[in-house]
């Protein structure tokens, strides 16, 4: 039985330059359909068209190229982040949170990779 219990939500969260210019080129490319641009928070999402699943861009200065990190979706991270440190997985860093967006915190498995896990702040997930 698994420590935590995920939804049925997983966001691919991928780095990028241009939030803008990277949601075009999903739509036009791969008929993903942008949901929202978050410009305070240099985010941008967008359906792919396999239920539960959606592409998140997160913009920088210097986006790391094939560095994707699957973010899991949780009903309560701060249960779950506790239950998965009882278990000695390693974090980085503490738990972030966008208020009316969302909460999510970075960890790893045994190889370094990175993980995430998400919980909706919106009320409507």
């Amino acid at each position: 039985m698994p420590l935590v219990t995920l939804d049925k939500t997983i966001t691919f969260a991928i780095s990028v330059s241009d939030r803008h210019a990277s949601a075009k080129w999903y739509g036009d490319m791969l008929g993903f359909e942008l949901l929202y641009h978050a410009d305070d928070a240099g985010w941008s999402e967008l359906n792919t068209m396999t239920d539960g699943v959606t592409i998140g861009l997160g913009e920088q200065a210097k986006p790391t190229p094939g560095n994707a990190v699957p973010v899991f979706g949780i009903a309560d991270i701060d249960a779950g982040r506790k239950k998965l440190e009882a278990a000695g997985i390693r974090f980085d860093g503490e738990t972030d949170v966008v208020d009316g967006m969302v909460a999510t915190a970075t960890f790893y498995d045994p190889d370094g990779n990175a993980l995430m896990l998400a919980q909706d702040l919106t009320g409507q997930g």
